[in-house]
């Protein structure tokens, strides 16, 4: 049966975010925490801003999409309770960075997004925190809602597993949703539910058996329930409005009926192609080579079906 391992690690090496572009983001993240701090001090003298890097940058997991963009989120932090809307400060920080970038900044529903044109993007959601109260994010025309990321990030990086099996799965996810053409479930929400389905097997030594064990428990859960709760405050449900259920269900079936026939095919070029109909063509094409011994044959057939822990069912 044809072993795809070393093509995921390829595709993996090029979804993932270069040492150049990195070095870019890491500098423009300065440069704007610096532009963000003066600006309030010299504006707003009583607001002080902290900052704390979240989301898939911080847990690792972020990728280059096909069109080679990429995000950060650097979270703006005031450690008082505010006079102004939640709308207001976040005007106040769209402010603070307007012209730092030759692309007007954005002010969207829950963060002030910079946009470096055709490279990366780097949003600033914005909180506050006191004493006795859970961290609150401002989100425009709402108000104040409670959320806290750090938590989020620290149950992922909890959750992860030391030879990287669970990041690269979930980036692989990340770029499976990145080739379809209507709108999937978010990074975050991809990231919870391959995490908890993680919980519910054994990582295969292959990434092509992991992913695909880890699509079925995903499966699995959604037709238990659709949906998708944060493990953190506000524990809400990131699927609650997701407009797209039949179609993403759908989708999802054809990928694990494809990762199956991968697995079992005989010539790695051929499996590749099944993989590539649903990641793309930046997955690359296997060898014109028959693979068909015994280990790999047993490594396939093994899969989730047998490797619940603690008796799982």
């Amino acid at each position: 049966m044809a072993n795809c391992h070393n093509l995921f690690q390829e595709y993996h090496g090029d979804i993932s975010i270069g040492s150049k572009k990195n070095e870019r983001m890491k500098n423009s993240k300065e440069g704007l925490r610096k532009r963000i701090t003066a600006w309030f001090k010299e504006n707003h003298p009583d607001y002080v801003p902290y900052f704390y890097i979240q989301g898939s940058y911080k847990m690792k997991n972020g990728i280059r999409t096909a069109e080679d963009i990429c995000d950060l989120d650097d979270g703006i932090y005031f450690f008082r309770e505010p006079d102004v809307s939640a709308s207001t400060l976040k005007e106040w920080v769209r402010q603070a960075v307007d012209g730092y970038t030759a692309t007007a900044p954005e002010n969207r529903k829950k963060c002030v997004r910079s946009i470096f044109a055709n490279d990366y993007e780097i949003d600033h959601p914005v909180y506050y925190k006191i004493d006795g109260q859970e961290y609150k994010i401002a989100v425009k025309g709402v108000g104040f809602e409670n959320s806290d990321p750090k938590a989020v990030v620290d149950w992922f990086v909890s959750k992860k597993d030391k030879e990287g099996r669970l990041v690269r799965t979930v980036k692989y996810l990340k770029g499976w949703a990145d080739k379809q053409s209507f709108k999937m479930p978010s990074g975050l929400a991809l990231t919870i539910l391959a995490t908890n389905a993680k919980e519910k097997i054994v990582l295969n030594e292959r990434d092509d058996i992991t992913i695909r064990d880890i699509l079925k428990e995903i499966k699995k859960a959604l037709n238990n329930k659709f949906e998708c709760i944060v493990p953190a405050v506000p524990n809400d449900d990131l699927l609650e409005n997701y407009s797209n259920k039949e179609k993403f269900l759908e989708t999802l079936e054809k990928f694990i009926t494809d990762a199956d026939s991968a697995i079992r095919e005989t010539n790695q070029k051929e499996s590749s192609k099944l993989w590539r109909k649903h990641l793309g063509d930046r997955f690359p094409l296997g060898e014109d080579k028959q693979e068909n011994n015994s280990r790999s044959s047993a490594a396939a057939a093994a899969g989730a079906a047998t490797s619940y822990p603690f008796g799982h069912e």
